[in-house]
């Protein structure tokens, strides 16, 4: 039997590999192990998904968070060759574009094994993003690249991919099979509207927690002072990542919204559900956004999904309080349409098609 070893780090990452898990699982062709870098380390950012989705348990935990990049990538890559070296699998499977796929796909390649990128081609063309050098070095390191998006298609071609001994493929987003599996569970076993007492298309989801919001506080400061605007309106339920509240606390700033510990992918997807719109600068909410069918305003500069704002079903707003206000104003009158299909469906089964095509070949 061909093993594959998956690196996961961030609650992103668990969500996508849940998917691929249980269908690895059906088939009984493919020895997976995990091993959780430990980069999302709080219980309700990690242990949560892994109980609520029934993800298969890490066979490694490395416990690293919490550390400058350099750092924690270097860490990362150590033990994970190390790993490697024992576990000898056929091929090594990263998601996304986090310090944990960047550590995975270098320890991987320099021993050498194959690397597949599941969420590959992503670009926001923005260089002073640590995720756009991960995601680019990660891209030109994999054998495999398993793209969302024709843009993502577009960009690898455009920087020559085409001329590397690698395969691109094209299959959709496997977080829409996640959002389609877990939908009618969250329904069942989460209680958080009844918990905070929430009624439906009657409050806005937020969350801020990228470096370039947080490490910025003229950019958290004005982003918060847009969400306190639009409480007096209508309620703003924010669950706090752990990086925004140190800072938070740190300034002693206090803000008139709802501001509650992370969720578990249950409680969340409820919250997707049954709001009204959401505010955000995280990559995954962006589509988790459109799977149910809510607008979005990006609270950053640019995007990597960028159909969701050429379909008129997200905004680019920044960090600038009025924008913000603004595209809420603008969304909130409006009924969600999307008559085009953006990002597939069965994604799961043709990753899973593609990896074992690569070990089998």
């Amino acid at each position: 039997m061909k093993k594959i070893v998956t690196v996961l780090g961030a609650r992103p990452q668990f969500i996508k590999a849940a998917v691929l898990s249980r269908i690895i699982n059906k088939y009984s062709e493919i020895e997976e192990v995990i091993v959780h870098t430990g980069q999302h380390f709080d219980i309700n950012m990690s242990q949560v998904f892994f109980d609520e989705m029934e993800i298969p348990a890490p066979k490694y935990n490395l416990n690293i968070h919490s550390l400058q990049h350099g750092a924690m990538t270097g860490q990362m890559l150590a033990k994970i060759e190390a790993i490697l070296m024992n576990e000898k699998p056929d091929a090594v499977v990263v998601y996304g574009d986090t310090n944990s796929t960047l550590s995975g796909a270098l320890a991987a390649k320099k021993l050498p094994v194959k690397v597949v990128h599941i969420e590959a081609g992503l670009r926001s063309f923005n260089m002073k993003m640590p995720e756009e050098i991960n995601r680019i070095i990660t891209d030109r390191l994999s054998d495999l690249l398993l793209c969302p998006t024709d843009s993502a298609i577009a960009n690898l071609n455009a920087e020559g991919f085409h001329n590397f001994p690698a395969k691109v493929v094209k299959t959709g987003d496997i977080m829409k099979d996640a959002v389609t599996f877990y939908s009618e569970k969250s329904a069942e076993k989460s209680t958080i509207m009844k918990n905070l007492v929430l009624e439906s298309d009657n409050f806005v989801l937020a969350t801020i927690h990228r470096q370039e919001n947080t490490d910025h506080l003229e950019n958290l400061n004005s982003i918060f002072k847009g969400l306190e605007s639009i409480s007096k309106e209508m309620k703003v339920v924010f669950p706090i990542h752990p990086r925004t509240r140190q800072i938070l606390e740190k300034y002693q700033y206090n803000f008139n919204i709802t501001m509650i510990n992370p969720v578990g992918y249950f409680d969340m997807l409820e919250l997707l559900k049954h709001c009204k719109l959401v505010i955000t600068d995280s990559g995954g909410l962006q589509k988790e956004a459109y799977f149910n069918q809510k607008f979005c305003i990006i609270a950053r500069e640019e995007t990597e999904w960028v159909e969701l704002v050429e379909n008129g079903l997200a905004k680019i707003v920044g960090s600038d309080s009025q924008n913000i206000v603004e595209a809420f104003n603008f969304f909130k009158q409006r009924t969600f349409n999307s008559a085009t299909e953006l990002y597939g469906n069965n994604v799961g089964e043709q990753i899973y098609a593609e990896i074992k095509s690569l070990l089998y070949s």
